[in-house]
């Protein structure tokens, strides 16, 4: 039976300019962007890789996968 998991993806401003986003359930799932939709975007395709290598891997079995935007 598959497990469904939601992801979060949250983002904010750094002082520099730049976006970060990061899946805080994935550690290490973390990207910058030139605005929040690019920061998001980035660090929702990592985190896809880092599900991905795991199912390869055989570290986790199939399951349900949705993400949310915190807002």
């Amino acid at each position: 039976m598959a497990v469904a998991m939601n992801f979060e993806i949250e983002c904010e401003r750094e002082d520099d300019g730049r976006w970060l986003a990061e899946v805080p359930q994935l550690p290490g799932v973390l990207a910058y962007g030139t605005s929040a939709d690019d920061a998001m975007a980035k660090a929702q395709v990592l985190a896809l890789r880092v599900l991905a290598e795991r199912l390869e891997n055989s570290e986790t079995g199939p399951q349900a996968i949705s993400f949310s935007i915190a807002a």
